[in-house]
This record gives C-alpha cells, sequence and structure tokens, in this order.
C-alpha cells in the first residue's frame, strides 16, 4: 500500500456536464476526506473542480487550490480552500503534480486532457513516479485510450508504457488504485525512445 496523503485532480471547470460527472466528483471528494487525503487542485470555482473540493471540505479535508494570478484577477478561484497558492502562469501551475502523491483524472476538455496526457509523458521519462489513475466515468476516456493504444501499437510508445497509468470506473476504485499501483521505476527513462 502506498502511502497517499494528497493527490492531484484534474477535472472540468465546466458546468453544464451531464449530472453523473458531477456525481463521481461528490462521491470522490468524500471518499478522499475520509480517507484523510489532501486534494490538490486547480482553484476552479465552478464545475467538476468546485464540485470535488467542495465534498472534500463538507466532510472535513483539506484542499490546496493552485490558481495563475490572472484567473484570480478574473474571480475565477474557489475562495474556501484550505489553501490557495497563487503562481504565475498556467506553465507555474503545474507544479500541483509536486506536491502530490498521485493523480487522479476526472473528465474534462482540452486543458485536463493537457494535463493528463503531460503527467503521462512526465513519467514516461521518470520525472513523476507517483499513480496516475484515469477515472473513466461513462465511457468518457475510451477515444483516448484507443489513440494511446494505437500509439503503442504502431511503436510511437513502448508496450511498457501501457502501464503508465490505470484506469478506474468508479470512485472507490480510483482511491483503491491509488494505493495499490507500485510507485514506477526511474529506471524506465532509458525507454523513453523507441
Amino acid at each position: 500500500m502506498n502511502q497517499i496523503h494528497s493527490v492531484c485532480v484534474y477535472s472540468a471547470s465546466s458546468t453544464k456536464i451531464a449530472p453523473v460527472y458531477f456525481e463521481a466528483a461528490e462521491k470522490l471528494g468524500r471518499l478522499l476526506a475520509k480517507q484523510h487525503i489532501r486534494l490538490i487542485n486547480g482553484a476552479g470555482s465552478i464545475g467538476l473542480m468546485r464540485s470535488v473540493a467542495d465534498a472534500v471540505l463538507k466532510n472535513g479535508g483539506e484542499v490546496t487550490g493552485v490558481i495563475p494570478h490572472f484567473m484570480v484577477e478574473q474571480n475565477w478561484h474557489h475562495t474556501g480552500l484550505t489553501e490557495l497558492i497563487e503562481v504565475t502562469s498556467m506553465h507555474e501551475r503545474k507544479k500541483m503534480a509536486n506536491l502530490s502523491d498521485g493523480i487522479i483524472a476526472l473528465p474534462g476538455g482540452c486543458g485536463t486532457l493537457e494535463e493528463l496526457l503531460e503527467i503521462i509523458t512526465w513519467k514516461q521519462l521518470g520525472l513523476y513516479l507517483n499513480p496516475i489513475i484515469i477515472l473513466n466515468i461513462n465511457g468518457f476516456f475510451d477515444p483516448l485510450f484507443q489513440m494511446l493504444e494505437r500509439a503503442i501499437e504502431e511503436n510511437f510508445m513502448r508496450q511498457q508504457h501501457g502501464d503508465i497509468w490505470k484506469v478506474a470506473q468508479t470512485p472507490e476504485e480510483a482511491v483503491e488504485l491509488l494505493q495499490t499501483t507500485p510507485v514506477w521505476d526511474a529506471s524506465i527513462r532509458k525507454f523513453a525512445a523507441i
């Protein structure tokens, strides 16, 4: 079992998505709080980012939000978090991963997909070694998995790279995988090139 004290959750800021995604975010937040796992996220005040943070807070947990200053100027930040870290740029916001003992990706748009693919790349290069769990609510990530499988089949990635991420179908499974997925071996970096 991994010692998980904090998890970075990537997720949507959209408010117009189906209720099933909000329900999953809220359930994930409750589970994290119950297990005393601090949530690290992008400090957004709407969408799944807000839902998971509010659920953690309502259940006695702690949330650290990391957000660029220009978003705070737009009042896009959640004002009730345990800790708010303002950074200068979107790039600097990526420190969220470095504050975490693991990653869980909920469904989202370009920002979420970009964060997820970047952290997969970091792990491929041996720069991030902790578990990466993709919470595939409603089959949302199925097309991405097909793309990644094709990249492996066509030798854009090695077969071993398919073990970089784990897939969960429920929030409960995501938290369990977070705790049971072995920490990545840094020596995998030698396999980064094909």
